[in-house]
């Protein structure tokens, strides 16, 4: 079987570092905050050419606490691209705001027309979600944000690594945030995320808000939440974050595989676009019969994925909500979406076998 994702191997591969960084914090009991954490967050603040960095317990928290950051008015409006994963679009709602969605472009990322289009008084906040590890078209999303005063988190749940025309993704928005769920090119041993932003005042923020609203241990200014990337989590990372630029060249190797060699013509290969580093997150195709292609390439031995099934607007959790998205693109492609294995774990043989049973395959 052609695996979709190994985190086994990958473990192998570092397992007497990431082994040692385990002990170290044990030893050391530097279970919760400690140096573990604050040499993480300096390493990825540096990483993400950003100033600060706030380690918390997940990207969806991370999410919801930039936004809690930004001090935006009560059931003002945030704009979210229809193509995500629930999380940003629920942050939103868990902050007391009103989610907009637009519609996202032929390579799947948040598109700035549809952005300006929406724009109202009530506007806050952009959301762009560097999806599947593309960037945004930020250039644009930023000029938008300035002209119309709104603020910017960038979702980099996706895209560690990623750079738009030079610039690490990230270190264009208010403040940005990251996942570090397992699977992630960046991914911990367990839940994880964090915040990165340039500006000191949101930072203080942030973590006050990740940390029970409170500056030291018993002066709570505000109330906040119980939400903290670990020690041990901080400390695997650390070991993983020396590997993550060799990690995302073997995805752009393999990604420029696929699209030099699948010729299929029922197959749409990703739109990448010029001046950025794409950093393959997911490497995703589209399909009209998606779902037999998925099964397809399981009787032959290859796992795939799908993200996502369902496009925003249309799942049940937004009844409610009375936007009409019916002519979007993401509406109307989310059926044929379907993720190729990609990632470090893949020999050069496998890589070669996903592309000719794909060849092979007619609707």
């Amino acid at each position: 079987m052609i695996k979709f994702l190994d985190l086994k191997k990958q473990y192998e591969n570092i397992k007497d570092e990431i082994n040692l960084a385990i002990q170290n914090v044990i030893n050391d009991t530097a279970f919760v905050g400690g140096k573990y954490l604050e040499k993480f967050e300096n390493n990825f603040a540096t990483y993400c050419d950003t100033k600060y960095c706030i380690g918390v317990g997940n990207g969806t928290d991370a999410l919801q606490i930039a936004l809690w950051s930004l001090d935006l008015p009560k059931n003002s409006e945030v704009i979210v691209p229809a193509n995500s994963f629930i999380a940003t679009s629920e942050a939103v709602t868990l902050n007391g705001l009103k989610i907009v969605f637009a519609d996202c472009k032929e390579d799947y990322t948040i598109c700035p027309k549809s952005i300006k289009s929406l724009i109202t008084k009530n506007t806050s906040c952009i959301i762009p979600v560097h999806l599947y590890g593309q960037p945004c078209d930020m250039q644009e999303i930023m000029g938008i944000a300035k002209e119309y005063d709104l603020k910017v988190i960038e979702d980099s749940a996706q895209a560690h690594g990623a750079t738009y025309k030079g610039q690490k993704i990230g270190s264009f928005g208010d403040l940005a945030t990251f996942s570090f769920y397992p699977g992630k090119n960046l991914g911990a041993y367990g839940d994880g995320g964090a915040i990165v932003t340039n500006n000191q005042e949101l930072e203080q923020k942030c973590r006050m808000y990740a940390n029970h609203g409170r500056s030291s241990k018993f002066a709570h200014e505000v109330e906040g939440l119980n939400s903290r990337l670990d020690g041990i989590q901080a400390a695997i990372l650390n070991v993983k974050l020396n590997y993550l630029d060799l990690w995302i060249k073997r995805r752009n190797e393999i990604a420029n595989y696929y699209l030099e060699n699948i010729t299929n013509k029922d197959i749409i290969l990703p739109t990448i676009k010029s001046d950025i580093t794409h950093v393959y997150h997911l490497f995703v195709i589209r399909v009209k019969n998606r779902d037999e292609l998925k099964q397809y390439l399981q009787d032959n031995g290859i796992q795939s994925g799908i993200h996502y099934p369902v496009a925003l607007p249309k799942l049940e959790a937004y009844n409610y909500h009375t936007q009409n998205c019916n002519d979007f693109f993401s509406c109307k492609v989310d059926s044929e979406l379907l993720s190729l294995p990609i990632g470090e774990h893949l020999e050069n043989d496998e890589i070669e076998k996903v592309v000719s049973f794909i060849n092979k395959y007619s609707l």
